[in-house]
């Protein structure tokens, strides 16, 4: 009857912690992928309000993009990054330096 009792309190807790903490497997989670990197940037730097740069770097690091695993879709290299982000991204909603300096911090945070 002890044990009951001790296990109570737990088994009313497990749901609540599960609600708390989140399940990353929905659509929702830190890795819901995207068919472009435009809906990408637009949910990061548009909805949710992150920096240009922060947005760049969150899509290229954090999200699969269409069909490709995360971390992979801007490149090995500062320069491949810019060349793709250019070419994906709506020319007003990001110029040339914000693209070079989002680009150059996704190499240096997409190894840590």
């Amino acid at each position: 009857m002890r044990l009951v009792r001790l296990l109570i309190p737990v088994l009313f807790a497990l749901p609540l912690i599960t609600i708390a903490c989140g399940d990353n497997t929905d659509q929702g989670g830190d890795d819901e992928p995207y068919a472009t990197f435009q809906a990408c940037f637009d949910d990061h730097h548009k909805v949710e309000t992150f920096s240009i740069e922060d947005a760049i770097k969150i899509c290229c690091i954090d999200h699969p993009i269409g069909g490709q695993n995360k971390n992979v879709v801007c490149g090995e290299s500062s320069a491949d990054c810019q060349t793709f982000v250019a070419a994906n991204l709506a020319d007003a909603d990001a110029d040339a330096t914000q693209i070079t300096t989002a680009c150059d911090g996704y190499i240096v945070d997409r190894n840590q």
